[in-house]
């Protein structure tokens, strides 16, 4: 029974810590940017899906907030059925490569 418990609690951190191990590759993203420059890539973009609004640029931005973002569109927790579309399409580790890429970038380096 103390073996059970053990093997429980060490996989449970287990799972945890390689959760945590997500390191962002600015290097292996540009390959996963490209649906993201159609819209965050142009300067004064604005959207009309679902409404017309103005598209933020992203370059510079930090790492964890792009981060935090796009894994709230995966959950649903930010409503924009584009985001969201693409968000769900993302593992783990294309948004922190993304993000990574994103906060490497200023507004004037970023791939238009």
């Amino acid at each position: 029974m103390k073996t059970s418990l053990a093997l429980l609690v060490l996989a449970a951190f287990a799972g945890t810590a390689a959760a945590a191990e997500v390191v962002g590759n600015p290097k292996a993203a540009p390959a996963k940017i490209e649906m993201c420059i159609g819209c965050h890539g142009i300067p004064g973009y604005k959207a009309s899906f679902p409404e017309v609004y103005r598209v933020p640029m992203i370059g510079g931005q930090s790492a964890k907030y792009i981060e935090s973002a796009l894994h709230a569109y995966k959950k649903g927790d930010r409503k924009h059925p584009s985001m969201r579309g693409i968000a769900v399409s993302l593992s783990d580790q294309d948004i922190a490569d993304v993000a990574a890429y994103y906060a490497a970038q200023t507004p004037a380096t970023v791939k238009r």
